[in-house]
């Protein structure tokens, strides 16, 4: 399972550069389809930039008579299909259910267009016992929730799936739910084997390219959705997916992005939360450079703290040498030095010093205990044997492709909603400046050879709609008592940014987990798991100043 996504380490250019947020998480189970992996057209010119549709006005739920239709209606559930993925990993999703949940494409015009949102539900072990509906989101944006519980759910397993229905949704534009698709597999290949051009008037001029083409391949084929696939729509399907199943307030547990998604239902709707719990948290009052910064950063440490463990905890499999001072830099030197040397996989594609990059910072998303091993081995597979297909597949994960060489809609999917969300304007020169002399100074690894030019232009710059949402601070007054959890070690989304979130909210307290990766739930850590059973199952919040070693 993943969640909120970080630019592709190395090429900020379409993410930092580009003013979205590319975060996901990994947890430790996202290894295994990859280990298992390893083992074995030019878009067209782009469109004119217009203007976003009239901003939609706040809705009245349930009170606004165009959307009583909506509200009033009740999902159908039925078997699961067969899914061939879940048979490959044994997984058994007989007991789950899937339906559909119909929306509005346009709130503030229901009634002229609607999509289906993909549900799956995990029935409540105990129904005597049975609570309500626990809605989940793992992130992105642009991940599957309807994935999350079916390939995640052991992690629901005990109290919460005894009492809960544990409900995943795909969100609109996302997986089956009306996804954005911008480009065939080939091409995403093609794009994917590509490495950001060392020039940086060479790799200016390629990021406008393949920024320009993007945004016209996308208004292209899903133009049309483009304007409403942003989170605060989302907020308002899950309303009415909470009305759908008969809740009257919304329990939730919302993953890096789904914490974005939680803050901004609770702003949208405060009188119809219940237990919110929002783990490894966004700060939606952030400038998007500056969070952007404090990824790399994040990341940069993370990478730093692998290697010293690689040489001080496992000396006889690091490949990292006996130096734990020149360890990183070691790695990252190996890394980048594919780009002119990029080693050849089983399947005859190429492992270059972009995607290699990818493949190792996404096992940074996991913890200590199972992530960094599997680091370790594919670095060493691929410093010490010449082969790359290991940090390839973990790449391949991470971008969305699977052993067939197809591609979920999960990068598309990602831009798209980042655009509607916000798009921050052109930096100034002098902040600018202060990013990229902080990425040198305190992440000179993972952000080597970037400059001012990098970062000078607006977000979304090519994107064919412009939103009017910013960043903004999120009070939610009138909300239930909200839990928000951050991890200490946290890369993607560092620990500081659960604190703001926490302190924004009206009424909400912090859970802080002490160790290494994404997110703090799935992790095996009993004081964490236990908290949050006790808040979900009997509103007990844990005590102000909690931290879970």
């Amino acid at each position: 399972m993943r969640t909120f996504r970080a630019a592709r380490p190395r090429v900020l250019l379409t993410a930092l550069a580009a003013g979205t947020l590319l975060l996901t998480s990994a947890c430790d189970d996202a290894a295994k389809p990859a280990r298992e992996q390893a083992a074995g057209t030019t878009a067209p010119a782009a469109a004119t930039p217009a203007a976003a549709p009239t901003p939609t006005p706040k809705p009245t739920g349930e009170a606004d008579p165009a959307l009583k239709p909506f509200y009033g209606q009740q999902v159908a559930w039925a078997d699961c299909p067969a899914d061939p993925q879940a048979q490959k990993a044994k997984i058994d999703i007989s007991g789950m259910q899937c339906g559909k949940l119909h929306v509005p494409l346009d709130y503030a015009n229901p009634a002229v267009d609607a999509l289906d949102i993909a549900l799956i539900k995990y029935p409540a072990a105990k129904p005597e016992q049975r609570i309500g509906s626990l809605m989940v989101n793992p992130g992105g944006p642009g991940e599957s929730g309807v994935g999350m519980v079916k390939f995640g759910a052991k992690q629901f397993a005990g109290t919460v799936h005894d009492r809960f229905d544990v409900i995943g949704f795909d969100p609109r534009g996302t997986g089956d739910s009306s996804p954005v698709v911008c480009y065939d597999d080939k091409q995403h290949d093609a794009l994917n084997q590509t490495d950001a051009p060392l020039d940086p008037a060479t790799r200016r001029a390629e990021h406008v390219k393949q920024a320009t083409e993007h945004a016209a391949a996308c208004q292209a084929k899903a133009g049309k959705l483009l304007p409403f696939v942003g989170t605060r729509n989302t907020a308002r399907d899950l309303d009415v997916l909470r009305a759908a199943v008969g809740d009257k307030q919304l329990n939730y547990l919302g993953i890096s992005y789904g914490t974005y998604l939680g803050a901004l239902y609770a702003e949208e709707f405060p009188k119809n939360t219940g237990r919110l719990i929002l783990d490894g948290a966004v700060d939606p009052g952030q400038d998007r450079l500056d969070h952007g910064v404090d990824q790399q950063v994040g990341f940069e440490k993370s990478f730093e703290r692998f290697a010293v463990d690689c040489v001080e905890n496992h000396a006889d499999t690091c490949p990292l040498g006996k130096d734990e001072t020149k360890a990183a830099k070691k790695a990252a030197d190996f890394l980048d030095g594919l780009y002119d040397h990029p080693l050849t996989t089983k399947d005859g594609r190429k492992l270059g010093r972009d995607q290699a990059w990818t493949g190792t910072i996404s096992l940074l998303y996991g913890d200590e205990k199972t992530s960094w091993e599997y680091l370790r081995n594919s670095l060493g597979w691929a410093m010490m044997r010449g082969k790359g297909d290991y940090l390839l597949a973990f790449a391949d994960d991470y971008n969305g492709r699977d052993e067939n060489g197809h591609y979920s809609p999960l990068d598309e999917a990602n831009s798209a909603i980042s655009c509607a969300d916000s798009a921050r304007p052109a930096p100034t020169p002098e902040h600018a400046k202060a990013a990229v002399d902080r990425l040198l100074a305190e992440a000179p690894l993972i952000s080597k050879g970037v400059t001012v030019d990098d970062y000078s232009e607006a977000g979304c710059a090519y994107w064919p709609f412009k939103t009017t949402e910013t960043p903004h601070a999120v009070r939610a007054e009138g909300s239930a008592p909200i839990l928000v959890v951050g991890t200490t070690g946290d890369p993607a989304t560092p620990y500081a940014s659960a604190e703001a979130l926490a302190k924004g909210f009206a009424n909400a307290t912090l859970l802080t987990r002490v160790g290494e990766g994404h997110g703090a739930f799935g992790r095996g850590n009993s004081c964490v798991d236990e908290a949050l059973a006790a808040y979900l199952t009997a509103g007990t919040m844990p005590a102000p100043g909690t931290r879970c070693g």
